[in-house]
């Protein structure tokens, strides 16, 4: 029993002699100085994003009536939405020609907005991060140890997610989502 009692009283001593190195000795980030690159979607949430919604130019949220919808998209004040991302969508079940969409983000366009349809908000940034992501040179990351932040803001999109390990996995040296404390290896 004494000697059992000696070995954790030996090992509580190594502990405290190591604790006490370490409190002497310089503190080191090892995250900080591995190699390991952070993805984070969250550095491409745009600025500014605004809702527009169609039904507002129909009579009764309904009907189009193409001399009065052209005339009310002229005396619009589009001044709201300059540089913008701009999501466009009809609350109603209005049936609408398709040219009426493409003539609502024309107008935006002339006012330096970038619109995109979509029902939904989640709609909205799953189109917004794809076309983004599809701009990134991926090569950037050929050969590097990458961790795909997660866990953020819920308005990135799952589809962003997996768009990104698709285009990292063909590059990467290894991958992974989470925290660099609470990583889950995906590659």
């Amino acid at each position: 029993m004494k000697g059992l009692e000696h070995k954790r009283i030996k090992s509580t001593l190594e502990i405290t002699l190591d604790n006490r190195t370490m409190a002497e000795g310089e503190i080191l980030n090892k995250v900080a100085n591995s190699p390991l690159i952070t993805f984070n979607l969250e550095d491409f949430m745009p600025a500014g994003v605004c809702d527009l919604d169609i039904s507002q130019f129909l009579e009764g949220g309904y009907v189009l009536r193409e001399k009065n919808f052209r005339d009310t998209l002229k005396i619009f004040d589009y001044s709201p939405f300059q540089g913008k991302f701009v999501r466009v969508f009809c609350s109603t079940d209005a049936i609408l020609p398709a040219w009426a969409a493409l003539l609502v983000a024309s107008k935006l366009c002339d006012h330096q907005a970038r619109s995109y349809w979509a029902s939904s908000e989640e709609s909205f940034y799953s189109q917004y991060y794809r076309e983004h992501l599809s701009q990134l040179n991926w090569d950037d990351f050929t050969g590097k140890p990458v961790i795909i932040k997660g866990c953020g803001d819920p308005r990135v999109p799952q589809d962003a997610y997996v768009f990104a390990t698709s285009k990292m996995k063909q590059v990467a040296k290894k991958i992974s989502y989470g925290e660099a404390c609470s990583a889950v290896p995906l590659k």
